[in-house]
C-alpha cells in the first residue's frame, strides 16, 4: 500500500510541479492567437470550453490501455507501478505536453507534418504512412474488442475465432452498430457527437477508477504489493523481459505515442495556449492514475503477482473478462454493469478518434479541406475498408502486440521530434532527449526480443543491437542538429 500511495501522490504533485515547469520551458503565451479562432471551419476547428476539451483528450487517449494494459503489464510485479508513476510525469505526460503545444502552433497540424518540419521530409514521409497505419490499426483493434466483450456478456463467440467462413451473425450485428457510429463519428463536426457524449464517458472512466480506488483503500480486502525489488514476475520471465516488453505491455499510463496523434484533434479546439497544461499535461496524469490503480487491483484481486499470473493463464489473456470478474467481484452486479459500460465506451471513444485522425492525417498530406461532407467520404473509405480486413485477417493477440509496438515507436519518433523542438530553444535539451534515448532504446531492443519477431536466443547480442541502434540513431540527430545549426547561422 505505501508504494501504491507515494506513487499515487507523486503523479498528482508532479501536475502542479513539473508541468509548471513545462509551460514555462515551452514559453505559454496566454496572449497568443488559437488556431480555431483563426480558422474557424465548423467542422475540426470548433472552440470548446477547457472542462469539455480534458475530458475528450482523456477519452481519446485512455481507450483500454490504462485498464487493459495495466491489470496485463501488473503481471511482471510491483516494478510495474515505478514505470507508471516515473514514465507517466517525465515522459508520458511531457510527451504528450510539448507536442500539444507543438501542434497547436502550427494551426493544429497533424503529427507526421509536424515532425517532418523539425525531423525532415524524409521523416515527414515515413510518418505520414506509419501514423495513418497506426491509426486505422488502432481503430480495427478498438472496434474488435467492444464487440467481442459486449459478445461475451451475451455467451457469443469471442470475436478473436472469427475468421471469414466461422462468425457469429450476432457478432457481426455488434460490429456493424459500432461500425455506424465509428464513421458518423469521424465525418460529422467534433462538436456534434464527440463534443456531446465524450464528456459523459470522461465521467464514467473516472468514476470506473475512483470506485476501484475506494474498494482498494477502505475495503480491507485486498493487499496491494510493495516495490521491493526489479524482480521480473511474469511466468516464463526469460520469453518476456522487463525491458523492453514491460515498456509496451503497459502503454497507455505510462508513455504513448497514439496520444501525440489525439492532440491535434484537441489543438484545434482550444481557446487559449493557457489551457496545454490541464488539456495535455493534466489528462496523461490523470491516464497513469487510472493506469496505477487497474495494476493495484490486478495484483491485489487475485492475492499477488503469481495469481494474477494464474488468472492470465486460466482466461487466456482476455483482459476484458478479467475486469469483468474484478468488477463483478468489488463492486457487484449493478455497478459492475456501469463498468463494462464504461469500458465499452473507453474503447470505442479511442477507436472512432482513432479513425478522425486517420482522415486528418491523410487530408493534410493530400491537402484536401475538410469543409465538404463528400471530401471527408472519400478519404475516410479506403480507412474503414483496411480497418474491417485487418480484424478478419489478424487475432486479437498479434493485433495488440504490432499496435504494441507501432505505438511505442511512434512515440519515440515524436520524442526527438521534442529532441529538435528544445534544442532549436536553446534550453531544455535533456527534458526530451533522456526518454528520447530510453523509448528508442525499448523499441529497437524489442525487434530483436520479441516473439513476433527476430526472437533471438542470444540475449545479450540483441540487447547489443538495440543498443548500436539506438546509437545510431542518437549520432545522426547530433550531426541533424548541427547541420540546422550551421544553416541557420549562414
Amino acid at each position: 500500500m505505501i508504494t501504491f500511495l507515494t506513487c499515487l501522490a507523486l503523479l498528482i504533485a508532479a501536475y502542479f510541479t513539473y508541468g509548471r515547469y513545462l509551460e514555462r520551458l515551452v514559453g505559454i503565451d496566454p496572449a497568443a492567437q488559437t488556431p480555431c479562432s483563426r480558422l474557424y471551419d465548423g467542422v475540426d476547428y470548433v472552440p470548446l470550453p477547457r472542462w469539455r476539451i480534458f475530458l475528450i483528450q482523456l477519452l481519446n487517449i485512455a481507450g483500454l490501455g490504462p485498464i487493459f494494459g495495466a491489470v496485463l503489464g501488473a503481471a511482471y510485479g510491483p516494478v510495474a507501478f515505478l514505470w507508471i508513476t516515473l514514465g507517466g510525469i517525465f515522459m508520458g505526460a511531457m510527451h504528450d505536453f510539448i507536442a500539444g503545444v507543438i501542434s497547436l502552433r502550427q494551426d493544429g497540424a497533424s503529427l507526421p507534418e509536424i515532425a517532418g518540419s523539425y525531423l525532415g521530409n524524409g521523416v515527414k514521409i515515413g510518418m505520414r504512412i506509419f501514423s495513418a497505419g497506426l491509426m486505422v490499426l488502432v481503430g480495427a483493434v478498438f472496434l474488435s474488442q467492444p464487440a467481442s466483450l459486449i459478445a461475451y456478456r451475451i455467451d457469443a463467440p469471442s470475436l478473436d475465432v472469427i475468421a471469414f467462413g466461422d462468425f457469429s451473425w450476432l457478432l457481426l450485428i455488434i460490429l456493424g452498430i459500432i461500425l455506424i457510429y465509428y464513421i458518423a463519428a469521424t465525418l460529422l463536426p467534433v462538436d456534434k457527437i464527440i463534443g456531446r457524449i465524450y464528456p459523459v464517458f470522461g465521467f464514467a472512466l473516472l468514476f470506473m477508477a475512483l470506485g476501484i480506488l475506494f474498494v482498494l483503500l477502505f475495503s480491507g480486502k485486498y493487499v496491494i504489493p510493495e516495490f521491493t525489488s526489479l524482480r521480473n514476475c511474469i511466468d516464463n520471465a526469460e520469453e518476456f523481459p522487463i525491458v523492453p516488453m514491460l515498456f509496451t505491455t503497459i502503454a497507455c499510463g505510462a508513455i504513448s505515442g497514439f496520444h501525440a496523434t489525439q492532440s491535434p484533434l484537441m489543438a484545434r479546439c482550444m481557446r487559449n495556449e493557457r489551457e496545454s497544461r490541464s488539456v495535455f499535461y493534466g489528462a496523461m496524469i490523470s491516464e497513469s492514475i487510472i493506469a496505477l490503480i487497474w495494476a493495484a487491483i490486478g495484483m491485489a484481486f487475485w492475492g499477488g503477482v503469481e495469481g494474477l499470473n494464474d488468472a492470465i493463464a486460466q482466461y487466456k489473456g482476455q483482459a476484458g473478462v478479467m475486469i469483468d470478474v474484478i468488477a463483478t467481484e468489488t463492486l457487484g452486479p449493478v455497478l459492475a454493469g456501469f463498468v463494462i459500460f464504461g469500458v465499452v465506451a473507453c474503447a470505442i471513444t479511442s477507436g472512432d478518434t482513432a479513425f478522425r485522425s486517420a482522415r486528418l492525417i491523410v487530408a493534410d498530406f493530400m491537402r484536401l479541406e475538410q469543409r465538404s461532407l463528400r471530401k471527408r467520404i472519400y478519404v475516410s473509405i479506403p480507412l474503414f475498408a483496411i480497418g474491417l480486413l485487418i480484424i478478419f485477417a489478424l487475432p486479437f493477440q498479434a493485433m495488440w502486440s504490432y499496435f504494441a509496438w507501432m505505438n511505442q515507436t511512434l512515440a519515440a519518433v515524436t520524442l526527438w521530434m521534442i529532441v529538435a523542438y528544445l534544442h532549436g530553444r536553446g534550453r531544455g535539451l535533456l527534458v526530451g532527449l533522456i526518454p528520447a534515448l530510453v523509448m528508442t532504446y525499448v523499441c529497437a531492443s524489442y525487434v530483436f526480443v520479441s516473439p513476433l519477431m527476430f526472437d533471438m536466443e542470444n540475449r545479450t547480442a540483441a540487447y547489443a543491437l538495440g543498443g548500436a541502434t539506438t546509437l545510431l540513431i542518437l549520432v545522426a540527430m547530433i550531426f541533424k542538429m548541427r547541420r540546422d545549426d550551421a544553416q541557420s547561422h549562414a
